[in-house]
Formats: C-alpha cells, sequence, structure tokens
C-alpha cells in the first residue's frame, strides 16, 4: 500500500495518523483545538517528534480542556517546564494559554471554532499538494495573530489546515489519494 513520501512506514504511530486522520475533515471543537496546539509546539520541529509526544501532551494538558487551559497559572507553566515528556519551551508553553482563551473568544464569535475555520473555504476541503503556506494560510494566520494568537505563522497555520482536512494533500500515488 502506497503512503505519502513523509509517512514514516516503521513508526506505527505516524502510520496510523497518516492513514486515519490527516487529511480527513475535523469538526470536533475538542479535536481541532487539540490540533491546533500541538501545530504551534511544531514551529521549529518535525511533526513526527510531537506526534510521538502526543499522548504525554494530552495528560500535561489536562487532555486539552479548554477551561483549565485558559486558567493556567504560574505554577503550571512550571510543572509543565518540568516534564519530560513534552516539549518544554516556555513561550510555547506562555502561547498555549493565550492561545486557549483567543480560541474561546473565537468560539463565542462564531458559536463554534469549527465554524470560523470552514468558513474561509465554505465548507469546502481544498486539494492541493507540495505547498507549506498558501492565500489561505496567509489568511488564516493573520487573522487569528490579529486576534492574539501566537506561534500561528501561514506555515504552521497551513499545517494544521492539513492535519484538520481542510487542505487535503495527499499525494498521487497515496491510497488515500481522491479529488
Amino acid at each position: 500500500m502506497n503512503r505519502c513520501f513523509w509517512c514514516n512506514e516503521k513508526n506505527p504511530i505516524y502510520v496510523d495518523y497518516h492513514d486515519h486522520e490527516w487529511g480527513k475533515p475535523h469538526h470536533d471543537d475538542q479535536d481541532l483545538f487539540e490540533l491546533l496546539i500541538l501545530e504551534t509546539f511544531q514551529a521549529g520541529l518535525s511533526w513526527e517528534i510531537i506526534l510521538n509526544k502526543r499522548e504525554n501532551f494530552r495528560k500535561a494538558f489536562d487532555q486539552f480542556d479548554i477551561n483549565t487551559i485558559m486558567n493556567y497559572d504560574q505554577a503550571d507553566i512550571e510543572r509543565l517546564r518540568l516534564d519530560p515528556g513534552i516539549i518544554r519551551n516556555r513561550l510555547k508553553i506562555q502561547a498555549t494559554i493565550t492561545n486557549a482563551k483567543v480560541y474561546r473568544s473565537i468560539q463565542q464569535e462564531w458559536h463554534s471554532f469549527d465554524a470560523y475555520l470552514w468558513h474561509w473555504t465554505n465548507g469546502k476541503t481544498i486539494y492541493e499538494t507540495g505547498k507549506t503556506s498558501s492565500d489561505l494560510s496567509d489568511q488564516i494566520s493573520k487573522d487569528i495573530k490579529k486576534r492574539g494568537m501566537k506561534f500561528v505563522g501561514t506555515t504552521i497555520i497551513y499545517s494544521y489546515l492539513q492535519a484538520c482536512g481542510i487542505i487535503n494533500s495527499h499525494e498521487e500515488t497515496c491510497f488515500l489519494y481522491h479529488k
């Protein structure tokens, strides 16, 4: 079975992610929040590193419960900075708290983050490969930065859009490719 070139077939976590999650439309706000936070931690790193630590991130960040994360204090930041199971970058940890608050404000404005995110494409999936950014990721990145989010540049947002299925980038040789 052919998969996208980037999928490390020696890593069962990565294969499972590729086969069952990446590029498939996500509409659950909890899933969308988790993916956004994980993508922000990816900045400067490989997705495989983050994916391998995903369960540790879930434990460390209270299963990505937005209400809990929004209220993290300095003690929580220090607890996370000492957790060897995650990426312990202070700026990314602080950004997670900020981003949770902005995420919540977008949910309140749009009634769900899903509605906000998918409105950019009128609910349609875009099929494209070979890119790391686009006009769409530029626009969304600019908008959420203006709202106060951190670590959400166009490349991170493009990767996020691929992860949550707004952009389907499975290659033509991949068994999941379709238009």
